[in-house]
C-alpha cells in the first residue's frame, strides 16, 4: 500500500524519494494500466501547484488518453498539434512557460497556464506522453525537467 513519505530533505532529495516509491509501486506488476494510474496518482500528489498529471498513449496514428489525475481531459490530440503531439513527434521533453502563447496550443483545462510534456520512449519507439499541467505560468524548471524524464524513463520501461 502507497503512503507518502515526509519530505524534510532538499528538493533533490525530495525527487530521489518519489523515484523510489514509483519502483516500490510498480515492482512486480505486469499491468501497463494499473502502473500509469498508480504513476499519475504519485506525481498529482507529489508535485504542488499542479492541476493535471497523467498520460497520452500513442496508438499509431494519434495520442489517446491514459490513466490521469485531474479534470476530464481531451481525448485524442493528433501528432504536431499543441504541447503533447508536438513532443510526441518530436521526441523530446517541452516545458512551456506560458501555454497561451505556444502555437496551436489544445486547452482541456482552462486554469492551466503551464505545461510540461516527457516523451514515453521504449528502443526509441514512441509509446506516449507524460503531461503535467499547471495553474502557474513558468511553473516547471530544469531541475523538475530531470526529474521528470527519469520517472518518465521509468514508467517506459515497465510498457
Amino acid at each position: 500500500m502507497f503512503q507518502a513519505m515526509p519530505y524534510d530533505g532538499t528538493r533533490s532529495e525530495q525527487f530521489e524519494a518519489v523515484l523510489v516509491q514509483l519502483g516500490a509501486l510498480m515492482k512486480d506488476e505486469p499491468n501497463v494500466i494499473a502502473n500509469l494510474a498508480n504513476a499519475s496518482a504519485l506525481l498529482k500528489h507529489s508535485l504542488p501547484d499542479t492541476n493535471w498529471a497523467g498520460f497520452y498513449l500513442y496508438d499509431g496514428k494519434e495520442l489517446v488518453l491514459g490513466p490521469f489525475q485531474g479534470l476530464p481531459a481531451c481525448i485524442r490530440i493528433p501528432l504536431n498539434r499543441g504541447v503533447c503531439g508536438t513532443a510526441a513527434t518530436e521526441r523530446r521533453t517541452l516545458v512551456v512557460g506560458d501555454v497561451h502563447a505556444f502555437p496551436g496550443h489544445i486547452s482541456c483545462d482552462a486554469a492551466s497556464n503551464s505545461e510540461i510534456v516527457v516523451p514515453l520512449l521504449k528502443n526509441d519507439q514512441l509509446l506516449g506522453v507524460m503531461d503535467i499541467d499547471s495553474p502557474l505560468k513558468h511553473r516547471f524548471d530544469d531541475e523538475e525537467r530531470r526529474f521528470l524524464e527519469r520517472f518518465a524513463a521509468m514508467v517506459s520501461g515497465v510498457m
